[in-house]
């Protein structure tokens, strides 16, 4: 074990940008958080996704619901699993998606505001 699987825990299972939409699209489906800084949502991010930016994520994990699933997304699978980590160490069922908004965007899927993104 390195020191950073001792720090904050072993590695997050990853799922593709498709494989995250396909299942963002079912009834039970997971809660999308995206990390990122509210600025960097302008253009826009995964519909139905949860903004709650990396720097305040530790103290707003009380926000998830523990009893979905939830997916962690950034700009390019840096910050998220760092998100992701915290919360399987916290006990939740996480994926983290890999290669965050930037494939989800040349993947072609759907964006949407974030409304009150300051």
């Amino acid at each position: 074990m390195g020191l950073f699987d001792w720090l904050w825990g072993p590695k997050v299972p990853q799922i593709t940008v498709q494989e995250a939409y396909a299942l963002l699209q079912k009834e039970d489906a997971p809660l999308l958080v995206d990390v990122r800084q509210p600025m960097e949502t302008q253009s826009g991010t995964a519909p139905g996704a949860v903004l709650i930016p990396l720097t305040e994520f530790s103290r707003r994990l009380y926000e998830l619901p523990r009893e979905r699933q939830i997916l962690t997304i950034c700009r390019s699978s840096h910050r998220s699993p760092i998100a992701a980590r915290q919360l399987q160490k916290a006990g939740y069922r996480v994926l983290d998606v890999r290669g965050g908004m930037i494939s989800w965007q040349q993947a072609g899927l759907p964006l949407q505001k974030i409304k009150n993104a300051d």
